[in-house]
C-alpha cells in the first residue's frame, strides 16, 4: 500500500529545523548572542553550565520586548528583522529568519524574560519541549534574559551525538570569542560552572584585538586599512613570525558577521604565498565592509557562508589590500628585545614586534643590477658617512659573524641579518619585478652544460621550450633524455646552472611549463631565488654588505625571507645597556 502524504506536526517540525539551526551548544549560543546584539545590547552577560549542555543564559540590556511579543518570539518564522524580500536581499541584522528561538524551545526547557523601557516590569514566559506556558509578571531590568536547560533532553538520539563538557564548551567560548571580536563597543562577560572565565570592557577595534587574541599578536600585527569603491577592509594581520600550524587564529567578517567563506579564505590566504611557509598558517582578525545588498547571507543554514554579487572584484580588492599591508620595506622591522635567561646573561631573543605598515619603497631593475655588481668586486673599505649625514634604516655594516650574519650599527642600535634569507627575498623581489616587466636580461654560459632528463620532460620542452626564455633560460633538447642549457637569468649567474635547471626540469615534469609559468609561476621564482642567493660561509667585504642593507631597505616584505622567517633583528641601544647593567 502506497503511504499517504500528510503534513507533519508544528512540533516535530520545529524539532527538524531545530537539527539544522542547533546543532550543538555552541549553536544555540550563537544564536542568542547575536538577538541580543540586534537588540542593540551594550552589556551582555553569558553563564554557561556542563559546556553549555546544562544551561545556557544570556543575559543582555538591549531594547527588551514587550508581553504581546513573548509568544512569537517563540513561534517559527516570526521576527522583527525583515518583513519582505527586498529586506531579505539587503540584510543588515545578524539574524532574520526567525526560527532560532523555536527550535530551541522545541528541544530544550527554556525561559524567557524581558522588559523594554516604557515598561513598569519585565514580563516572562517558558516553554519545556515545544509547549508553551502563560506569559506572567517577572522582575529584571531593562533588557532580556533567555535561559536554555537541558538541551535536547526530549532527543535523546542527537545527544549522544554531542562530547564531553570541555569540548562543548571549548565551542561555546569560540563562538564567543568571535562576536566579541565583532562587537569591541560592547562590555562582555563568560562564565562557566559559576566560574568567570572572560571580561572584556568595551574598547577600539584594535584594543578587544588585544584583548581577545593577547598582546603577542597585537605586536606581531601590521594594521590593515583599504578602501575601493564601496568595499573597506580594516583590522590586523600577523607577519609570518606569528604564523601557526593551525587556522585557530583566522577570523574573517562580512558586514560584522563571522564566516567562513571559500573565496574570502583563498584570497587572504593568497596575500600570504609571497612570505608563509606553505605548511603554515597565517593568522588574522580582518573585517570587510559592503553594501547589504552586494552580498547574500541566506545561503546556509548556519549564516557561515555568503555570496557576493561580484565575487571576482571581491576577491580582487582582499588580496590586494592584504598584500600591500602585508608589503612593508626591511625598514619597517621592529627592535627585537635582549632579554636575560634565567640564571645568567645569556641574551635570548623573544618573538619579535611588528609595527603597523607603511609606505613601501621599490627597488628598480638598474638599482638591482647596480646591487649583484657590486657583490661581485674585490672587497673594498666602507665609505665614511658625513657627520651630518642621516643613517639608513639599517645602519652600516660592522662585521660578518660565522660567515652567515651581517652586523649593522644604525642610530637606534645594533642589526643583526641573515644574509642568505634577507639576499634571497632581494633576489625574489627583483626576479618578479623583471619577469611583469618582460625584461629579464640573460647570461649565456661560456660553455653550455648537459644533464639527462626524462623522456616526458624533453618532450614537454620540445612543445613548450620556448615559454621558458621569458623567465632567462634557454633550454635545447638535445636527445628524448639529454637537454643543453645555454643561457640563465643574469640574477642568478653565479649559481650552479646544473642545479638550476634541475629545479626547473622538476617543476615542468609535475606541472608542464604552461602551468608552471602562470599558476606556480612565484613558486618556481622563489626556488630559483634560493640558487641566486649569497650562501653561507661566504666572505662578504663591508661595501658588499652596505649594499645588501641598502637593496633590503629598498625592497618590499624584506623583512622575511622567501619562506615567512624573519631576515633581520634590532637591538636598540638601552637594550644593550641594560644587558650589561651599565649605570647601576
Amino acid at each position: 500500500m502506497t503511504p499517504r502524504i500528510r503534513v507533519l506536526p508544528d512540533l516535530l517540525i520545529s524539532q527538524i529545523a531545530a537539527g539544522e539551526v542547533v546543532e550543538r551548544p555552541a549553536s544555540a549560543l550563537k544564536e542568542l548572542l547575536e538577538n541580543s546584539l540586534d537588540a542593540g545590547a551594550r552589556h551582555i552577560d553569558v553563564r554557561l553550565e556542563e559546556g553549555g549542555m546544562g544551561l545556557i543564559r544570556v543575559e543582555d540590556d538591549g531594547c527588551g520586548m514587550g508581553p504581546e511579543d513573548l509568544p512569537l518570539a517563540l513561534a517559527r518564522h516570526a521576527t522583527s528583522k525583515i518583513g519582505s524580500l527586498d529586506d531579505l536581499e539587503r540584510v543588515a541584522s545578524l539574524g532574520f529568519r526567525g526560527e532560532a528561538l523555536a527550535s530551541m524551545a522545541a528541544v530544550a526547557r527554556l525561559r524567557l524574560a524581558s522588559r523594554t523601557r516604557s515598561e513598569s516590569h519585565a514580563w516572562e514566559l517558558a516553554c519545556e519541549g515545544g509547549r508553551l506556558g502563560e506569559v506572567r509578571p517577572s522582575a529584571l531590568e531593562c533588557g532580556s534574559v533567555v535561559s536554555v536547560a537541558e538541551l535536547f533532553f526530549n532527543t535523546p538520539a542527537r545527544r549522544k551525538f554531542l562530547r564531553s563538557a570541555a569540548t562543548e564548551y571549548g565551542h561555546c567560548a569560540e563562538v564567543w570569542r568571535r562576536l566579541a571580536l565583532a562587537s569591541p563597543q560592547v562590555r562582555w562577560t563568560l562564565s562557566h560552572n559559576q566560574r568567570v572565565q572572560a571580561r572584556h570592557a568595551p574598547a577600539d577595534a584594535a584594543g578587544r584585538i588585544a584583548q581577545v587574541l593577547g598582546e603577542d599578536f597585537a605586536a606581531a600585527a601590521v594594521a590593515v586599512d583599504a578602501r575601493a569603491g564601496a568595499l573597506h577592509l580594516h583590522g590586523l594581520a600577523a607577519l609570518p613570525a606569528y604564523a601557526r600550524s593551525g587556522r585557530e587564529a583566522q577570523y574573517a567578517f562580512v558586514n560584522g558577521r563571522y564566516v567562513r567563506d571559500k573565496l574570502v579564505s583563498h584570497a587572504l590566504r593568497e596575500a600570504y604565498r609571497d612570505i608563509l611557509h606553505h605548511d603554515r598558517q597565517p593568522a588574522y582578525v580582518l573585517f570587510l565592509e559592503l553594501p547589504a545588498e552586494a552580498v547574500d547571507v541566506n545561503v546556509h543554514p548556519a549564516k557561515t557562508e555568503v555570496r557576493f554579487r561580484d565575487a571576482h572584484a571581491v576577491h580582487q580588492f582582499l588580496y590586494h589590500a592584504l598584500e600591500r599591508a602585508l608589503g612593508g620595506t626591511a625598514a619597517q622591522q621592529p627592535a627585537a628585545r635582549l632579554e636575560t635567561a634565567p640564571g645568567g646573561v645569556s641574551p635570548r631573543v623573544p618573538a619579535p614586534q611588528y609595527p603597523a605598515a607603511q609606505q613601501s619603497m621599490r627597488l628598480d631593475a638598474a638599482q638591482g643590477l647596480a646591487f649583484y655588481a657590486a657583490l661581485a668586486q674585490p672587497p673594498a673599505a666602507a665609505p665614511a658617512p658625513a657627520a651630518d649625514a642621516e643613517v639608513p634604516p639599517l645602519g652600516y655594516a660592522l662585521g660578518q659573524l660565522h660567515g652567515i650574519y651581517v652586523l649593522a650599527q644604525n642610530a637606534r642600535g645594533l642589526v643583526l641579518v641573515d644574509m642568505h634569507a634577507a639576499h634571497e627575498r632581494v633576489v625574489y623581489e627583483e626576479l618578479k619585478r623583471a619577469l611583469e616587466a618582460r625584461t629579464v636580461p640573460t647570461q649565456a654560459l661560456l660553455i653550455p652544460v648537459t644533464l639527462s632528463v626524462a623522456e616526458a620532460q624533453s618532450a614537454l620542452l620540445e612543445e613548450e621550450g620556448d615559454k621558458l626564455r621569458a623567465i632567462g633560460f634557454d633550454l635545447s633538447v638535445l636527445s628524448p633524455t639529454a637537454v643543453a642549457v645555454r643561457t640563465v637569468p643574469a640574477l642568478l649567474k653565479d649559481a650552479d646552472p646544473v642545479a638550476l635547471a634541475r629545479d626547473v626540469l622538476r617543476e615542468v615534469g609535475v606541472y608542464g611549463v604552461s602551468r608552471l609559468l602562470e599558476e606556480r609561476r612565484n613558486e618556481l621564482l622563489a626556488t630559483l631565488a634560493c640558487h641566486g642567493a649569497v650562501r653561507a660561509n661566504r666572505r662578504l667585504s663591508l661595501a658588499e654588505m652596505n649594499a645588501l642593507l641598502r637593496a633590503m631597505e629598498a625592497t618590499e616584505r624584506a623583512g622575511q625571507c622567501n619562506h615567512g622567517r624573519p631576515t633581520w633583528f634590532e637591538w636598540p641601544l638601552a637594550e644593550l645597556d641594560k644587558l650589561f647593567r651599565r649605570g647601576e
